[in-house]
């Protein structure tokens, strides 16, 4: 058996178990297909200005959204809603305005809408990839480190139903931001403090390969 079926079926396998632990936790949230893509289409016009009138960002400060989990979608929209309102949730100046006005049915629609849509791919740079696939596939256990593979998959894909976000096509330097983040503390909308538990045993040198790595994983 090739390594490459002996990945697929390790994977298959972590990912039955974060579903289970997901639905027992109840953190699955409803992927289900409550949303209106075509009234999404329609509520994302404002939304084109940064995340592009497909979803795919021109420019890397803002995420693809093209593509993305609805799942991960709705919890973002709602968290960041929930921030500007004054209370818990996810703390960002541009989309925590731009969220506050949405109700239930509109992030729904936009989340039905942009995970519709299909995610630009980019390419692994070489002198990235021995550094970034050792730890992303495998981490480091020195440093008590998990692989990154265990919530977002050999291909980046994540896991809809426990809302971890498809990572693959993403703007490198917009996961680089978000690592970094999550390493100081100043997103700290992760369940349970699990990337910022990952993210602070990271070094500036990982967090690049890593960024760059995943984002090419398709």
């Amino acid at each position: 058996m090739g390594s490459g079926s002996l990945i697929t079926k390790s994977w298959n396998a972590m990912k039955n178990l974060v579903i289970t632990l997901a639905l027992m936790v109840g953190v699955t949230g409803m992927a289900q297909a409550k949303g209106d893509a075509a009234a999404g289409q329609t509520k994302a016009a404002v939304c084109a200005a940064c995340h592009g009138p497909d979803g795919n960002s021109l420019v890397d400060m803002y995420p693809k959204i093209a593509g993305q989990h609805a799942s991960y979608i709705k919890k973002q929209l709602v968290e960041l809603k929930a921030a500007a309102s004054g209370q818990i949730g996810r703390v960002a100046p541009v989309m925590g305005p731009m969220a506050l006005p949405l109700s239930e049915q509109d992030m729904d629609d936009l989340a039905a809408y942009f995970s519709s849509l299909k995610v630009t791919p980019i390419a692994v740079p070489d002198d990235v990839v021995e550094a970034g696939k050792a730890l992303y596939m495998g981490g480091d256990m020195s440093r008590g480190l998990a692989a990154c593979t265990a919530c977002h998959g050999p291909r980046g894909s994540g896991v809809e139903q426990a809302k971890y976000p498809n990572l693959s096509g993403q703007h490198p330097a917009y996961i680089k931001a978000q690592l970094t983040a999550f390493r100081a503390g100043t997103r700290d909308n992760d369940p349970n403090g699990m990337m910022r538990d990952v993210a602070k045993k990271l070094t500036d040198q990982d967090i690049e390969a890593l960024s760059k790595y995943v984002a090419g994983l398709h």
